[in-house]
């Protein structure tokens, strides 16, 4: 079975499109080498690739065709790290609420802080 079609049909990739683009942008391995979208996966096969996070998953059965998420997560092994915990950060500018309008002083500053010199 095609590998694009592969990520697809375990709902991995949102559409078959963006597999494909995966593998010729080089983000896909499987066992290890770097795999073109037409490039075959078989059962106890290892992918690799790499989405917003690192995914490792293990092939268990090739499904004929997309099906439903219950029986997608059925076909594969997911093996990845788990993602890095992210602290909260105020985004940059924001002020505390209660403290009233900014002064000249603040507001100056906020607007080099946002860029608007």
């Amino acid at each position: 079975m095609r590998v694009d079609v592969w990520l697809w049909a375990v709902r991995l990739a949102k559409s078959r499109s963006v597999a494909t683009a995966w593998c010729r942008a080089g983000h896909v391995r499987v066992n290890g080498s770097r795999v073109k979208p037409a490039s075959s996966v078989k059962v106890g096969d290892t992918v690799e690739f790499r989405t917003d996070r690192d995914r490792v998953v293990d092939v268990v059965a090739l499904l004929p065709r997309r099906v439903g998420a219950p029986e997608a997560v059925k076909a594969y092994v997911d093996r990845s790290p788990a993602p890095l915990p992210r602290e909260y950060v105020a985004p940059a500018g924001v002020r505390d609420r209660g403290t009233g309008r900014p002064t000249k002083r603040e507001r100056r500053a906020l607007d080099r802080l946002r860029g608007r010199d």
